[in-house]
């Protein structure tokens, strides 16, 4: 669990960067340029298609290169005309190329983030958002390029896992062998499928966390009453 918290984080957090980070503006800057112009040569996502879009660079480490991008959209006309975020990336280790990128709707609400954490040029970790809440992440623990683990929230916490622990999933189907169940940031519960037939084979509990689950959710639906 501190591995997905920490992922969660750290997009966050390189947003942010250094205290006084460094902005430069370019109305109609292609995402893979300098605002000086030049190639593209960071792996950038953030593109403009069409017009209406301004692109603005930050170097948030203080190296005199920009480490962040961010992509808005110009939304509405005349008086109602506003801007709004729609694409963010960032270079987390500062090798010149872009390792996470975030999308947002046209209301500028999260949509989609992929991630390269291993940062050998490919993504290994997808965040998918529900009204603006993460709803499933789905990463690739193992490097092999392939989703071996599902993680999906409610209300914006940690519901459920799914994992394919034997790496019998392809591009197309999803064939995952253990299931685990959390309440309150822990996991109370996990099925094992053994032979390898989609089902759960052996069920192992904790079963006084589940006890103490279900007494705070008998608790809370009296107290809503």
């Amino acid at each position: 669990m501190k591995y997905v918290l920490l992922c969660l984080l750290s997009f966050a957090l390189v947003a942010c960067g250094s205290k006084d980070p460094k902005p430069v503006t370019s109305p109609g800057a292609g995402a893979g340029e300098s605002t000086s112009g030049g190639e593209n040569v960071d792996d950038g996502r953030c593109v403009p298609d069409g017009e209406g879009y301004e692109v603005t660079e930050y170097d948030t480490s203080g190296d005199n290169t920009p480490d962040v991008r961010k992509l808005f959209k110009t939304m509405g006309e005349g008086s109602l005309a506003r801007l709004v975020l729609i694409c963010r990336e960032a270079d987390l280790n500062g090798d010149g190329r872009k390792d996470i990128v975030r999308l947002y709707t046209e209301e500028g609400r999260p949509m989609r983030e992929e991630a390269d954490r291993d940062f050998d040029g490919r993504i290994d970790e997808i965040t998918h958002f529900t009204n603006g809440r993460v709803s499933l992440q789905e990463i690739d623990t193992s490097g092999n390029g392939t989703i071996d683990t599902k993680i999906f929230y409610e209300g914006g916490q940690p519901e459920r896992a799914e994992r394919d622990m034997r790496s019998r999933s392809t591009a197309s189907e999803w064939r995952p062998d253990r299931w685990e169940y959390y309440a309150d940031g822990h996991t109370v519960r996990i099925g094992t499928d053994l032979n390898g037939d989609g089902k759960v084979d052996r069920w192992d509990r904790d079963e006084e966390r589940l006890r103490n689950s279900a007494l705070a959710n008998q608790r809370s639906a009296e107290a809503s009453q």
